[in-house]
Order: C-alpha cells, then structure tokens, then sequence
C-alpha cells in the first residue's frame, strides 16, 4: 500500500466516518470557505503561500460564517473543505453538526480583531450615530407609545433633526454572515436595550421572556425596503456607496480600509473605527476573527500543514505583518504565540457552550 493509502486509511479511522476516497491520490489542493470579511487575509495567506512553496493555489470561496460552517461540518474526506474562516466564535449548534457527521477533531484559530465599520461616499454628509439611532434607522419593528410597531422611519432626520435629511439606505450582509450577527448583537440590540420603554420591560418580564423580546423585536432588520441584503461580496456593497452618497453599508474594517480614498466612515458614539480603537474596545462594533482547521485532514491534503504554518507566522500575523496592512487589527505578542501554539500543535478546540 502507497504512503498517501496509508495516510488516507489513517485519517478516516481517526474520523470514524468514510473519509478521503479511497483513490491513489488525494486532492492536490486546500480547500477553504467561510467568512467574507476573512476571505482577504485567508486569499492574502493563499498567494504567498503558493509563492513561497510553489504547490497548486488553495480555493478559497467566500459563503458567509454561517454558510461555511455548513459546509465544513458536511463530513472529513476529500469532497469536504479542509478550514472555515469565521467572524464569530462558532456556536453549540453548529459543534453539534459537525459531531453528527464525524468532524470531532477541531483546532480554533484566533487570528486577530475587526471593527463592523459603518460607511458611507466621502461625497456625503458626515454622521456619527448612537446605537439607538442605527437600531431606530434599521430595525423591523421599534416602540411607539408603549408598544412595537412596523418602523415608520423613512429619513434620518425622521430619528432626530440633527441628522441628514435624507433617505435612510443601508446596505449589509445576509443572515447567513458572522458580520450580520456581530451587528445584530452589537449594535441592533445594543440600542434597542437602551430605549427606556424596553429597560422598563426588562423590569417587568421574566429573565425568559426579556430575553425572547430582545431576540425579536431588538434583533429583526427591517424589509420594507431601507435596508438591503447585498449578498457576501462586500465590494459590491463599496461600489453601491460610490454611486450613491445617500447610502451606507455595513461591513468589516478591512474593507473600509482600502476605500478610504473613496469612503468614509460614521461614527459610532462619537468613536470613528481604527486600528487603535478597535484593537482597545473603545469603537463599540469590533468583534475577534477565526478559522477553524479540520486535523483529520493535516497529513492528507499536501500543503495543508504548511499553509496553516504560513498563516500564523510573523510575517503575515505579527504587528507589522502582510495582514495588518490589508486591515487586520493584530493580536498582542501573548495571545498571538497562544494561538500559533494551538494551529502548530493541533489542539483540539473545547465545545461551545453557547
């Protein structure tokens, strides 16, 4: 029996599943999905990877957090991906897909930090929003006179004076991306929670019943028209902003980063995002970065091992690395080399409690 059967027969016995085909070769690429606000850094690892160590280019496909945990959890063998990029910590549910269908052996990599920037032409009329005003300007349903109501908001300047006159336009992600549940945790309900008809809720409800109030009333993205899923491709969302100064979008640091000659950002309580900032939790919408590496897969698909080598490394995640210039905020020295420990070394993630 060849080495690479051998190693194929090994991986799939350690997955307790079918695994990799049982073909002479394995798949002579990596393969890779997730986040589209990680889908930069990882395509960014991919090509010099492939520069240093002149192996086949890794595919890297950009499906949202929530669609590429799908997919990664499918199963181990060769028609699976080997790593999902992930803008949010991967949840309970999604460990307990991936434990039905075999993928028990899993290393979560933290890779850094990113603000949910709020962005509009620099053509347009600066704004610096609250919490509550984004919630007021995007939600499905706010209170009025003691109880929700569809959103009767049409312009900025409906939610208070001072802000433009103008239509409210959002574009942002689908339910599908991390960047749309970071929002919606961070910013949505964030604000919702701040209203004083829903701290008198909180007061009066049950901690169950508080807490379903929030997941619906403060959470739902109005679909009437203001706010538009623009799908995963956030350049998309760029270009939308260029055309049009009455709009915003909403999407991950790095890609208002490489705008800012054409955009600008909105200001959330007062704070503009930054890589300082964002890297002190002063900017209120930044949230951690990951991947996820399925091992059973390390010594099967060739380069594999190298290419998670490359991804930590000074060069791309360190303060001055490649990655920082594309819009990353760097871990600190500590948690840096904890994390490189952890993909070096295969450790085995713990189970999400969440």
């Amino acid at each position: 029996m060849s080495r690479t059967l051998v190693a194929i027969s090994a991986a799939a016995a350690v997955a307790g599943t079918v695994g990799f085909a049982g073909e002479a070769e394995a798949r002579d690429h990596i393969k890779i999905v997730g986040s589209s606000t990680v889908f930069p850094y990882t395509q960014a690892v991919a090509e010099e990877f492939t520069r240093k160590h002149g192996r086949k280019a890794p595919v890297v496909e950009s499906t949202g957090t929530g669609g590429g945990m799908k997919i990664f959890c499918q199963g181990i063998g060769e028609q699976h991906p080997d790593i999902t990029g992930a803008s949010r910590a991967m949840k309970k549910s999604e460990w307990a897909e991936c434990e039905k269908n075999g993928v028990t052996d899993v290393t979560e990599v933290l890779i850094g930090y990113d603000g949910i920037s709020i962005a509009q032409s620099r053509r347009a009329q600066p704004m610096d929003l609250t919490k509550t005003q984004i919630y007021l300007a995007l939600a499905a349903e706010i209170p009025v006179d003691g109880k929700f109501v569809p959103n009767p908001h049409k312009k900025w300047s409906d939610i208070d004076s001072s802000l433009p006159d103008t239509p409210i336009l959002a574009y942002g992600p689908p339910p599908t991306s991390g960047t749309r549940d970071a929002f919606v945790e961070l910013a949505m309900q964030e604000g919702c929670q701040a209203l004083d008809f829903v701290k008198e809720q909180k007061a009066k409800l049950d901690k169950a019943a508080y807490e379903e109030l929030v997941k619906i009333q403060c959470s739902r993205m109005r679909q009437d028209g203001p706010f538009i899923e623009a799908g995963e491709n956030d350049n998309l969302i760029v270009q939308r902003l260029e055309a049009d100064p009455r709009a915003v979008g909403i999407f991950g640091y790095s890609f208002l980063y490489e705008n800012e000659d054409k955009l600008q950002a909105i200001k959330v309580e007062g704070v503009e995002p930054s890589f300082e900032t964002i890297a002190s939790g002063e900017y209120g919408i930044s949230r951690p970065l990951y991947f996820y590496i399925k091992n059973a897969h390390r010594e099967v698909v060739p380069g594999l091992k190298e290419f998670i080598a490359e991804y930590v490394s000074e060069a791309a995640m360190g303060e001055d690395g490649y990655l920082s210039e594309r819009g990353m905020v760097p871990l600190q020295a500590d948690a840096l080399e904890k994390t490189r420990k952890a993909a070096l070394e295969a450790e085995r993630m713990a189970v999400p409690t969440n």
